[in-house]
């Protein structure tokens, strides 16, 4: 049987909602989109060749890890995901579940930044059954470190939080979020791959991923 690439499962889902959704809902999200695009959080934001930023931050047990702690292991796969919420997020994770053994294969560790609570962010982890570490970045702490934190424009932040709340989730008001962005960092503490994209619906192919590590192993 084929594997279906990511891409096309995140396109699947974006017709999809666009069959079923009101003109008027996907206009305010396209608008958002342009709006983080104009920005130019893209540009600001960490790059390859860059130093990562190390942190601590507590997983979906309490514990508290670092990056630092893994780099001395090996590579590190940084991720980050909007919240429980996304289904965009979700397919994203569970993609990320599959090709994980080959993470491990090449030696290197999957950490995945998310702004939920730890609460929330232990449900997504339970309910995907995830086996890498799910991280709470609380207000976006370590994510704006990496400059990748925008704010929601007013009108998609009224529909997120008629929606589902989105500061129930994340615990504050400030209505920010992070891109879907993955950086690949090398034992060296340096970025040496990064997807970064201002449209939440796309997102880094794991096996592109895979084959970043295979050359550094290589």
């Amino acid at each position: 049987m084929k594997n279906v690439s990511l891409k096309s499962k995140l396109n699947e889902l974006k017709n999809s909602f666009n069959a079923k959704t009101p003109e008027e809902v996907k206009t305010v999200y396209e608008v958002g989109v342009k709006l983080v695009e104009e920005s130019g959080i893209i540009a600001r934001a960490k790059q390859v060749g860059d130093d990562a930023f190390d942190f601590k931050l507590s997983n979906a047990n309490s514990e508290m890890v670092s990056l630092n702690n893994f780099l001395k292991k090996g590579p590190v796969v940084l991720t980050w995901y909007r919240g429980g919420w996304c289904p965009y997020c979700n397919l994203t994770l569970l993609a990320l579940r599959k090709e994980l053994p080959n993470f491990k294969n090449a030696g290197a560790t999957l950490l995945a930044l998310t702004p939920e609570l730890p609460d929330r962010s232990m449900s997504t982890a339970e309910k995907y059954s995830l086996k890498f570490e799910v991280l709470s970045d609380i207000d976006n702490n370590v994510a704006r470190k990496y400059g990748i934190v925008f704010k929601l424009s007013e009108d998609v932040a009224k529909i997120y939080d008629k929606k589902f709340g989105l500061s129930e989730y994340n615990g504050n008001d400030d209505d920010e979020l992070p891109l879907a962005a993955t950086y690949v960092i090398n034992r060296n503490g340096k970025i040496i791959y990064a997807f970064l994209d201002a449209d939440y619906r796309n997102r880094a192919e794991p096996s592109e991923i895979t084959a970043v590590l295979k050359k550094i192993r290589g």
